[in-house]
């Protein structure tokens, strides 16, 4: 049997409050497969988004590892980690985080400015991506000229330009009407069916999660199912 894409291993969080700490997470252990839809669910203050942002390397846990492809994230330097997020993972996020002075084709092209390539060199692989999730007439606006649901089909070309293993979305439709929701939902199951990437997803909606493979629930820092 072949090694998961993704390994947490009794990964914990606690937030220091006062003299004592809160456990956001506490001893979690999780695999996730390579070219699976996992849907994160639970109550407000589970603990889902951070168990998310450790996945993502974006917080350190206080105790235990991620694993990702045989990398394990916190035996990384910083810089290290960075680059390893730039390049590897992708990140959709509720409220889009696209820079209102880019253009469409320039947001989606920056992951790999910031790994150094030229910008005047990506239009193409840019546009490219932008095509795949149904923006190709969209590539010169910019964010105040597009709708909330282009504007997260933006996020989710940026989140895949670079071709990363995995994808982690944190309440990806949150801010989304209905139609523009499925739509999102419709093009993250795409990304996984056409065998390009895993996505890792949390929401508190049962609707979105029913386009998942597996659904992981977490209660009060701890894994129940």
């Amino acid at each position: 049997m072949s090694e998961p894409l993704v390994r947490a291993i009794q990964l914990s969080k606690t937030y220091a409050m006062g003299k004592g700490g809160i456990d956001a997470l506490e001893r979690i252990d999780l695999d996730i497969s390579a070219g699976r839809f996992v849907s994160i669910m639970g109550p407000s203050g589970s603990g889902k988004s951070t168990l998310l942002h450790l996945l993502g390397g974006l917080d350190r846990p206080t105790s235990g590892t991620v694993i990702i492809e045989g990398s394990d994230l916190f035996a990384m330097k910083d810089e290290e980690l960075t680059a390893f997020r730039r390049r590897r993972l992708g990140f959709v996020f509720q409220f889009f985080n696209i820079l209102p002075t880019l253009s469409a084709w320039e947001n989606v092209a920056l992951p790999l400015v910031l790994d150094g390539k030229r910008l005047k060199d990506l239009r193409g692989n840019a546009e490219e991506v932008l095509s795949r999730v149904g923006l190709e007439n969209r590539s010169d606006h910019k964010p105040g000229q597009l709708s909330g649901g282009e504007m997260q089909r933006v996020a989710i070309a940026r989140a895949l330009i670079a071709g990363p293993s995995l994808v982690l979305a944190d309440e990806p439709t949150g801010n989304l009407d209905s139609a523009s929701s499925e739509a999102i939902l419709r093009l993250l199951r795409s990304a996984v069916d056409e065998g390009t990437t895993t996505v890792v997803m949390v929401t508190h909606d049962n609707d979105a999660a029913g386009y998942a493979d597996t659904v992981v629930r977490l209660s009060d820092g701890k894994l129940i199912g």
